[in-house]
């Protein structure tokens, strides 16, 4: 997810807490209004006007998505459309005027947009499960491949098969042009492809290929709870960057000589470089709406994508009144995998979004790549941060450096974060400008300073970001500094009578020690909707990541930002999803029966938690990172093809796990389309579904003692023998049995028990502990975290 800000000009920040860069609404049209295209356009126009009169809402509406009850649908009617406009007009509610989606390949719903008085109606009506507002979401490399151990390119990567998959990705839409979405070398698209490639004002269909196999985009939702403003072009064109940067991402073709500005040079791909992809916008200048979300998920399955991607994502809620979630476990159910971003509101712990079972959750690490950039302060001391600058620099010379020189003393503080008309430029005019992070975006920081005069910008860290340090494509010469270099600086700048800086840049620098480190922007468990199911999943490379960019916005996505880039740099939890969902598209070609929870065991199973320098994974602050930070670990593709035992989940077990939470079986019914379900089997213990890591509460209710059932099922060599290896702090004591597994062929499941049992009586949930269960035929780890919680007596 990366959280959305709105800027002091209007425009839409994308950030983690402070902004990844800055969304330029500006629309680039000139290039397609030919006169050869004039009688389209005014096609195009009367029907996108009649549109947004249709969905355009007063203000006293508001969008709801409707479950409904299945068993209540009258035989004589066909369709589900039919159903729910029937039933609107039994409550005197005008379905042409008010009804936006009709959902029944996911389940039976609609989203309509209603007024206050129609409400008391449909909680009334009998068919009417559950009535839910539709929720507004956010959407939250040429180094890559090589850091996670992929092979280079050299089709075929992993099978003949690897181009008959097809990722869905839900974003922001697509840059067609970009090199990554080239179709070179590719054979004919997969027969059971039923998508499409939508006409608009700016997309048309043969802007599609054999690598770009659809475009598709939903905006009806944005549409009813439009207030005014910015208008857009309702097509799948990104206009954003974001889309383009997630998609090309999961499995971007090559594209030679790639950079950013000369950062990061050299050839760049996707995951799954010969999967197909398929891009369906559902983000808008607002953000992503929940209704608009569904629809799309619902299309992509009935247009037969393998893997879905969504780089986005809110608050948790509970599942069944979640629309990624419900939506996500109809995909699962159809055998499509779903991988979501964990959230950029990190290090905070219980940060986690998009935390159902049946989704991967993933989190963000680095690679062993940075930018590092230098301050050399005028007492002789130089201090490291890191920058993507890419102008002619501050020279030689230092500059004085100055701090929180606003107007007047009232704007003080304003005037130390570099907020938008803080600045005296008769105090700011030559000089560095040493600005505090937060509150506003950092590029737009820079610009703040530009505008009032200055020659370059310190960027420092306060306590909320740490030691975070992530590269901006800045406007002027910035250095971006950690909390520890940032106070250092700070001090000296305002203790010393004349305070000077030289800003310097150093390019790109490889095999940096100790890599990977946790993302400190990376969400973190434990999960605060269901305890049991440990979360995130793993992680994936999600800081300072080059891919894809959109050809209407700069690097930045300042409005004044001019310069043009087919790639941009950006970090974020929505940087790490992709990179997960590419390598399950490898998974799903390599091993084309293997279910949506089979790949993601195998993912998890073979993560890995040390560093390249031998050492346990840390955090962006240097300490020793958890399984709430990282789950399993951090993702390795290679091992994963290989992972020797999986933890497969059946649709029925989603169930009983879901009987086990929610108490409307009929809601139940609606969202899983299974009539004849009664709830009759439920999870004892919420953590007892088949998955491949362990979150342990000691609670009242469970008392001393846990005792969970695994199954695993062997997809290495027949007569492989597995023995169990135990690691567990001293307040927990594990049995596991049995100690071995002995396989006698291959696809064989063998089941075995955990008892957790705790040696403390009583606890509290900020004394969480950790250990890992790990099965071992010799040539195959497959890893089990597990973490424990004393919740008090």
């Amino acid at each position: 997810m990366i959280i959305s800000t709105r800027s002091q000009n209007h425009s839409l920040a994308f950030t983690d807490r402070d902004s990844l860069y800055i969304r330029n609404p500006t629309h680039a049209l000139a290039h397609y209004q030919t006169a050869a295209m004039a009688p389209f356009i005014f096609f195009f126009l009367v029907v996108l006007l009649s549109s947004i009169a249709t969905f355009s809402s007063s203000n006293n509406q508001t969008t709801y998505i409707v479950f409904m009850n299945p068993s209540l649908k009258p035989t004589p009617i066909k369709s589900h459309s039919l159903w729910y406009a029937t039933d609107l007009q039994s409550l005197s509610i005008d379905p042409s005027r008010h009804l936006l989606y009709s959902y029944s390949s996911l389940f039976p719903a609609f989203a309509a947009s209603f007024l206050p008085h129609h409400l008391p109606l449909l909680h009334a009506h009998p068919s009417v499960l559950l009535v839910l507002p539709d929720p507004l979401l956010l959407p939250l490399t040429t180094r890559t491949p090589l850091f996670l151990g992929l092979p280079p390119f050299s089709p075929p990567v992993t099978s003949s098969l690897s181009s008959d998959v097809i990722i869905g990705v839900l974003d922001t839409g697509v840059w067609p042009e970009s090199p990554f979405f080239s179709d070179s070398g590719l054979p004919p698209i997969p027969s059971r492809w039923r998508g499409q490639c939508e006409s608009s004002i700016d997309f048309l269909p043969s802007l599609c290929n054999r690598k770009l196999i659809g475009a598709r985009s939903f905006s009806r939702g944005f549409h009813a709870a439009a207030t005014g403003g910015e208008s857009e072009n309702f097509s799948a064109r990104d206009q954003d960057g974001h889309g383009t940067h997630t998609a090309s991402t999961a499995a971007g073709s090559l594209a030679l000589n790639a950079s950013l500005f000369g950062y990061a040079r050299g050839t760049a791909r996707g995951m799954a470089p010969l999967a197909r992809l398929a891009a369906y916008k559902v983000c808008w200048s607002t953000g992503c709406y929940g209704s608009d979300i569904l629809a799309a998920m619902e299309q992509a399955l009935d247009d037969g994508v393998d893997v879905l991607s969504l780089s986005l994502g809110g608050s948790s809620a509970p599942f069944s009144r979640d629309p990624i979630a419900v939506g996500a476990l109809a995909a699962v159910a159809r055998g499509v995998f779903i991988a979501c971003s964990a959230g950029n509101s990190g290090p905070a712990r219980s940060t986690l979004t998009n935390t159902a079972p049946w989704i991967t959750t993933v989190g963000a690490g680095t690679l062993d790549r940075d930018f590092p950039a230098y301050a050399t302060l005028g007492n002789g001391k130089r201090f490291a941060g890191v920058s993507l600058y890419s102008g002619n620099g501050m020279g030689e010379n230092p500059a004085p450096v100055v701090y929180g020189k606003g107007f007047q003393s009232k704007a003080n503080n304003n005037s130390k974060l570099c907020l938008s008309g803080s600045l005296d430029p008769a105090e700011v005019k030559g000089k560095v400008v040493f600005c505090d992070r937060g509150v506003n975006a950092r590029v737009e920081k820079g610009q703040v300073v530009k505008d009032a005069g200055g020659v370059g910008m310190i960027l420092a860290n306060t306590a909320a970001n740490g030691e975070e340090l992530i590269a901006d494509s800045h406007l002027l010469p910035v250095v971006a500094l950690g909390l520890g270099e940032g106070d250092k600086v700070r001090k000296y700048a305002t203790s010393v009578s004349n305070p000077t800086a030289l800003l310097s840049f150093g390019g790109t620098v490889v095999d940096i020690r100790p890599s990977p480190v946790v993302a400190a922007f990376s969400s973190r468990g434990p999960n605060t909707v269901v305890p049991d199911i440990l979360k995130p999943d793993l992680i994936g490379p999600g800081v300072n990541i080059l891919a894809g960019w959109s050809g209407s916005i700069g690097p930045t996505g300042l409005e004044n930002d001019g310069r043009r880039s087919e790639f941009n740099i950006l970090s974020g939890t929505s940087m790490s999803c992709p990179h997960i969902s590419g390598i399950a598209a490898l998974l799903k070609s390599a091993h084309p029966f293997w279910s949506p929870s089979a790949i993601k065991s195998a993912l998890m199973t073979t993560a890995y938690v040390m560093d390249n320098t031998g050492s346990s994974l840390v955090d962006a602050d240097g300490s020793i990172a958890t399984p709430l930070a990282y789950g399993s670990g951090y993702v390795n593709p290679q091992k994963a093809l290989n992972p020797g035992l999986i933890y497969d989940i059946k649709l029925d077990d989603y169930i009983a796990f879901l009987c086990s939470i929610e108490p409307n079986l009929q809601l139940i019914q609606s969202i899983t389309k299974r009539s004849n379900i009664t709830c009759s089997r439920k999870l004892a213990n919420h953590g007892n579904l088949n998955y491949p890591s362990f979150s342990i509460v000691f609670s009242p209710k469970s008392g001393k003692a846990v005792k969970y059932t695994r199954v695993v099922t062997n997809v290495g060599p027949t007569g492989s023998v597995y023995s169990v290896e135990i690691d567990r702090p001293a307040s927990v004591g594990v049995k596991v049995k049995p100690a071995k597994l002995v396989f006698r062929q291959e696809g064989q499941k063998l089941k075995y028990t955990v008892t957790f049992t705790s040696k403390i009586g009583k606890g509290s949930e900020a004394e969480m502990k950790f250990g890992s269960i790990t099965w071992s035929d010799g040539e195959h780890q497959v890893r089990s975290p597990i973490s424990y919680a004393w919740s008090l007596f």
